[in-house]
């Protein structure tokens, strides 16, 4: 779904464009690739999304957005808020691999987490192209995508990320596909600035390698439902094979409480316990 006219995601796109223009002065953001050589671009960024994710002022404006949309904050939860930088690369140069900084590859986020209730929340902070942006893969909806899930362990990766973020490259925070994927199948998503799309985690998608000399900044997070995740509703898995059920990255709305607490779960639960 493309929501488009929300003047709360038209403030939460000019709230994150003056926080992040304030931190990465004098600089323009678009461009600042071309001012910070690799190492220190990916440590500025880290930190730029890191004060981006726990601020209160745009927790706020996410929660008015969802409210705008028409999600009840008493059951809805939601993942964490990230700032995403997609920097520009030469067609003949490796793609950066720094979380901060990296294309993230193909995946349906559903891989990961094992909740079928999720649906990913994605905007534009500035004027995207085709050639910056991510790619929706909707032919393959229901037709099975031979990945590495079943061997993908969440609990390692949570524990890397609090305890040391700086082992993990961008590719290992996800499952991926064993197999090439032919890119033709991909429907680039172009908003403007001000509009918002939810999607379904069980959708594949991709980001597409930016090569356009500008980087692109966009926002995403995930929500469910409390009350279709209790009740085991959500979209069909045809090819997620992983271990974990993830129900503690989620907070609820509407007090911040640990989606986990709320159905009496641990944060990772292993799926035939589910």
């Amino acid at each position: 779904m493309r929501f488009a006219a929300l003047p709360r995601m038209a403030a939460l796109a000019a709230l994150t464009r003056a926080f992040v223009e304030e931190r990465l002065a004098p600089h323009a953001p678009v461009e600042i690739h071309r001012y910070l050589p690799p190492v220190e671009l990916a440590r500025r960024l880290g930190e730029v999304q890191r004060e981006y994710s726990s601020s209160d002022d745009v927790k706020r404006a996410w929660c008015a957005l969802f409210e705008d949309v028409g999600l009840d904050p008493a059951d809805t939860a939601r993942d964490r808020l990230v700032l995403r930088f997609q920097v520009h690369s030469d067609r003949d140069a490796a793609l950066p691999s720094a979380r901060s900084t990296a294309t993230v590859g193909f995946h349906r986020d559903s891989w990961g987490t094992n909740l079928p209730a999720q649906v990913n929340w994605w905007a534009p902070v500035w004027p995207i192209t085709a050639g910056r942006t991510f790619a929706i893969y909707p032919g393959l909806w229901d037709a099975a995508v031979p990945n590495d899930s079943e061997s993908f362990d969440l609990a390692d990766v949570m524990e890397r990320v609090r305890c040391a973020p700086e082992t993990l490259a961008a590719g290992a925070l996800a499952p991926r596909p064993t197999g090439p994927v032919d890119p033709g199948g991909g429907v680039p998503v172009v908003l403007a600035p001000g509009e918002v799309i939810a999607f379904s985690s069980a959708h594949a998608h991709a980001g597409i390698a930016n090569h356009t000399g500008f980087t692109r900044i966009s926002l995403e997070t995930r929500t469910v439902s409390i009350e279709d995740v209790r009740a085991g509703r959500g979209a069909p898995n045809v090819d997620g094979r992983s271990r974990w059920v993830a129900p503690g990255l989620f907070r609820r709305l509407s007090d911040g409480a640990p989606m986990n607490v709320l159905l009496g779960v641990d944060r990772l639960v292993v799926r035939d316990g589910w």
